[in-house]
C-alpha cells in the first residue's frame, strides 16, 4: 500500500464501546480523523473515505465513538505547516446505571 502523500500519525485505538471519547492533544492546528476500520483501508489505498473530525484549531480535542467496533485516530498535516506532535486519551463511557434487585421480604 502507497498511502497517502501527506505526513500523519497513526493510532489504532482497538475495539473501542460507543460512547468512549476520545481526547487529542497537539502541538499544532492539524486534522484530526477518527475512523472505523474499513475506513482506514480506504484511507491507506488513497479511496474517500469517511471519518469523524476535521481541522482541530484548538487542543486538546475531544470525539466520541459512534459505535462499537475497532477503530483509528490519525493526526495529520495536510493543507498545514506541519505534523503536530500528538498524545490520545481514551475516557471509557460511564457504565451503565442498572439498579441492584430489590430484595423481598417475607
Amino acid at each position: 500500500m502507497a498511502g497517502p502523500s501527506f505526513r500523519f500519525t497513526h493510532y489504532d485505538l482497538k475495539q473501542q464501546r460507543a460512547g468512549t471519547t476520545i481526547e487529542v492533544t497537539m502541538s499544532a492546528v492539524n486534522n484530526v480523523r477518527l475512523m472505523n476500520a474499513t475506513a482506514w483501508q480506504r484511507f491507506n489505498e488513497r479511496l474517500d473515505f469517511k471519518y469523524i473530525g476535521g481541522v482541530a484549531k484548538k487542543s486538546p480535542i475531544r470525539l466520541v465513538v459512534p459505535e462499537d467496533g475497532t477503530w483509528h485516530l490519525i493526526v495529520d498535516a495536510e493543507g498545514h505547516h506541519g505534523l503536530a506532535d500528538s498524545s490520545v486519551k481514551m475516557v471509557a463511557p460511564p457504565a451503565n446505571s442498572i439498579p441492584a434487585p430489590k430484595q423481598s421480604r417475607g
